[in-house]
Parts: structure tokens; C-alpha cells; sequence
């Protein structure tokens, strides 16, 4: 169960998509909007602007600030533009699956930015390759791409609509031609994308907080299967896909997501702050001091410590230039594992009985080493408590999960998980109490990897991964 891969210790992020319609300065209120969602993808990052006639785009490997200087920005001239943070769920990261994909067709030109997972996309390259498509990339990205360009309407949205109603799962889409923006998600909702406005100019981000870097105001959410058209003539609303059940992605809650984000109309950091406290009521434990694992389970364990009462403080250390491990692909620097990652602050653990706060349990490698680190320190006792239920199943629609077989709690009880990571307890959030914080919305999220329900399904899908086709997360 313990090999040096399974430090990664979170599932992998998806991606973010960014968007600005009718600002002078688009290209760089974008590139700052992706600077706020780095967190979402750090393997490569792209930006494409239209001023009316044509696209520039710039695309790159690595982080959006070793991407994108100001030479680079003039460049891309216009006041349209999307852009992306990538991260690919496996094998190596290639510039030709960078983002937003660009290309010239029957209408003009086009570019798209993608964030989600089509669970189809194997069948429907396979057709679109059967009938003379040639891919240049390995993205189910392209895919749409590729239907849009063989639609029979003469009108751009049409083709969009059209193309869209031949693919299943998950996707936050923007796309640019010329003169008009595209922004839409899948009936379902399964990733966010916010509308917000700058002075006179739209804008559209994965999340809020890239809102609040550019002074952007937060509008509302484009809603699950709702299509926002920007163009000469204004901002147009359409619904042209069958209406589904909802299934906004729970993690976007438990760990995604920047705590400074509203996210599907919910602020970030208040509901991962009411799980801990939930979590405190339903697993409480005699203990003398609360901490988190940093960076995502610090809300959770302020909630806990204050509904418990026990005494928080920061009882692990984190190193903020390591970077995230789990997202590096360097097998180099994910040999150091925790290690180089975190550090407990012994003056502080010494003697006490520990409460340690984290968001979730992969594979439960790195979350046992952090326990042994803890005992290290000197603790007494050592109380592990997870502020979201176990993660039992992978996702099909936009994360990059292990294998079913790799997530520890698949196959072992809660008591076999606690012997395995060496603590003298481990509890878990209650997915009901959990969903309960949501109050009448609760009923709007996916919550599968908890309970294996999947919203959209294809065949095989109890035994297929993300990564039989590389997608955009």
C-alpha cells in the first residue's frame, strides 16, 4: 500500500477558465485572473484575445508568471479574451495540449478553453476519426472542437449548441471567435464558472477570488446547462439542453476551491468552516489541542476547535515554496514527500493530546507519515479527524482520481484505516450531516466519490479511469 507514488497526498486539481468581454486591458486582466487560479492547474497556461478581426495567443509550459511577461502581453492585442490553467490527469504534460486550443475553420477563427471531463469522448473521437478527423492533440477537449466544425448551421451558436448535444459529462466551456464570447455549463453543473463585471466589460471565472484580484463584481453563477452569448448586441441568456438533476462537484467545497471563493453561490470558506464543526458535534474527543494539516484543512479546524472548545494553534508548518507535490510530475520531488512539505512545531505538541484536522484521505500514505511525524514531536495521542466522509470511488468529471483500488477507504473499515495510519482514533464528516450544511441545496451536488452514484455513466465505468483519454482534468 506504501510506495513512494502514493505521497501524492490530495487528488489532483481540474482546471480554470477566465474570460474578459469589452475591456481595453483584457489580456492582462486575464492574465491576472489566471495568476489567481494557479491553484487549479500548474503545468501550463494559455491566454487567446480577439480585437475584432483576428486571434493572438500566447500559450506556455509551467506557472502563469513564468509564462507571461509584458512583452508577451502587448502582444495580444484586442478587448476579448479567455484563458486557462491546465493541470492533465496523467503521463506527461505536452505544449500541444496547452490551452485554449485555437484554430481557424469554415466561420472563421475559434478558441476554447475547457474545464471538466467528457466521459464519451473515446466514442466520439473514434467516430469523428472514422469520418476523416485528424486530432492534433490528445485532449477530449478537441473533440468539441471538431463536432463544432462539422455542424450544418451557418451560425456560430448554433454549431455550439449542436455540438454540445453529441457529448456526455462534465464541462465549463469559454469559447471566442471574433466578435463573440461563449460561456456555458453542462446541464448538470458540475464545475462552477461565475459571471462578474468590470466597469462596462463582462468577465467569467472558474472562481470569485480571481474577481476580487481585478476589482471585478460578482454577478451570479451561469446557471447548469445555461449558455451566456457576449457579443456586439449584449449579453444573451439561452437554455438549449434538456434540463438534468443537478450535481454540482462536492469537493470544490472539501478541498478545491480557494476558501476567499464563492463558489455555486456559497462562500468557500464558511461552509469547510461549518464542517469542522459539524465534525466536532458528531466526533467529538477528549483532547488538549486542535491543528490543521495546511493549507486546506485550516477552516475545518478552526470550526472544530470552536464548536469543541479545545485550544487551536499552527502545529504544522508548511513550507509555501515547495510548491504542490502531489501536482509536480517530478518523481525527484516527490521522493522528499512530507518531509520537505511540512514540519510539526514540537513546543507546541509536546505532551498533549492531539486533534489533527484534515480534509479528505486518499491513499493514506502521506497521512500516516504526518501522524508519525506528529508522534515524533513528542504528542500524547494522536486523534485524526477527516471533515468530509470517505472517499470510496474515483471521478469521472473533471478530477484526476486514483483507481478504486488505490483509495484506501474502498477496501478497508475505518477501524482497519486507523490501524494502518497509527492514530488512536479517525472519524470521519457523516455525508448526510455533511450535505446538511447546504440547507435546501443540498440535494444539488455529486457527491460519488463518497457513494459511488454517478450521475452520468458509460459502460465500463466501474472499471475505466480518466486516463484511458487524456482530458483537461
Amino acid at each position: 500500500m506504501a510506495d513512494e507514488q502514493d505521497l501524492e497526498r490530495k487528488f489532483k486539481d481540474q482546471c480554470a477558465v477566465f474570460g474578459v468581454y469589452g475591456h481595453p486591458e483584457a489580456a492582462h486582466l486575464t492574465y491576472l485572473g489566471l495568476y489567481a487560479l494557479q491553484h487549479r492547474g500548474q503545468e501550463s497556461s494559455g491566454i487567446v484575445t480577439s480585437d475584432g478581426s483576428s486571434h493572438c495567443i500566447e500559450i506556455g509550459m509551467g506557472l502563469v508568471q513564468d509564462i507571461f511577461n509584458q512583452d508577451k502581453l502587448a502582444l495580444l492585442r484586442g478587448d476579448m479574451a479567455i484563458g486557462h490553467n491546465r493541470y492533465s490527469t496523467t503521463g506527461e504534460s505536452h505544449l500541444k495540449n496547452a490551452q485554449p486550443l485555437a484554430v481557424d475553420y469554415s466561420l472563421g477563427s475559434l478558441a476554447i478553453a475547457h474545464n471538466g471531463n467528457l466521459v464519451n469522448a473515446v466514442q466520439v473521437r473514434s467516430m469523428l476519426e472514422a469520418s476523416g478527423s485528424i486530432f492534433r492533440s490528445t485532449m477530449d477537449t478537441e473533440v468539441i472542437i471538431h463536432l463544432i466544425a462539422k455542424a450544418e448551421s451557418n451560425n456560430f451558436v448554433s454549431r455550439v449548441v449542436e455540438a454540445l448535444l453529441q457529448i456526455q459529462g462534465a464541462y465549463s466551456l469559454m469559447l471566442l471567435t471574433e466578435q463573440e464570447m461563449v460561456a456555458v455549463r453542462d446541464p448538470h453543473g458540475f464545475r462552477p464558472l461565475a459571471i462578474g463585471r468590470l466597469d462596462n466589460a463582462y468577465v467569467f471565472a472558474s472562481e470569485t477570488c480571481a474577481f476580487d484580484l481585478i476589482g471585478a463584481k460578482y454577478v451570479r453563477d451561469v446557471e447548469p446547462g445555461e449558455m451566456v452569448v457576449v457579443s456586439p448586441d449584449g449579453l444573451k441568456s439561452f437554455f438549449p439542453f434538456p434540463k438534468k438533476t443537478a450535481a454540482q462537484c462536492v469537493f470544490e467545497f472539501v478541498y478545491f476551491a480557494r476558501p476567499d471563493s464563492t463558489v455555486f453561490g456559497e462562500s468557500v470558506y464558511s461552509i469547510r468552516k461549518q464542517m469542522g464543526m459539524a465534525l466536532a458535534k458528531e466526533q467529538p474527543v477528549e483532547a488538549d489541542l486542535v491543528i490543521a494539516v495546511p493549507d486546506s484543512g485550516v477552516p475545518a479546524s478552526l470550526g472544530y476547535a470552536e464548536e469543541s472548545k479545545i485550544k487551536y494553534d499552527i502545529g504544522l508548518i508548511r513550507n509555501h515554496y515547495v510548491g504542490r507535490t502531489f501536482i509536480e510530475p517530478s518523481q525527484q520531488i516527490r521522493h522528499f514527500g512530507v518531509k520537505i512539505k511540512l514540519n510539526p512545531v514540537r513546543q507546541l505538541i509536546e505532551g498533549k493530546r492531539v486533534v489533527v484536522v484534515d480534509d479528505s484521505i486518499v491513499r493514506g500514505t502521506t497521512c500516516r507519515k504526518i501522524i508519525e511525524m506528529i508522534r515524533g514531536a513528542g504528542a500524547k495521542e494522536v486523534h485524526m479527524r477527516i471533515s468530509s466522509p470517505p472517499t470510496t470511488s474515483p471521478c469521472f468529471y473533471g478530477i484526476d482520481t486514483p483507481t478504486r483500488g488505490e483509495l484506501i477507504a474502498s477496501s478497508k473499515s475505518v477501524e482497519e484505516i486507523r490501524k494502518y495510519l497509527g492514530c488512536e482514533t479517525l472519524a470521519y464528516l457523516n455525508r448526510e450531516r455533511m450535505l446538511a450544511i447546504f440547507g435546501a441545496n443540498k440535494e444539488k451536488f455529486c457527491t460519488a466519490c463518497f457513494n459511488g452514484q454517478y450521475p452520468v455513466t458509460m459502460p465500463g465505468m466501474d472499471i475505466l479511469q480518466p486516463d484511458l483519454f487524456e482530458s483537461v482534468s
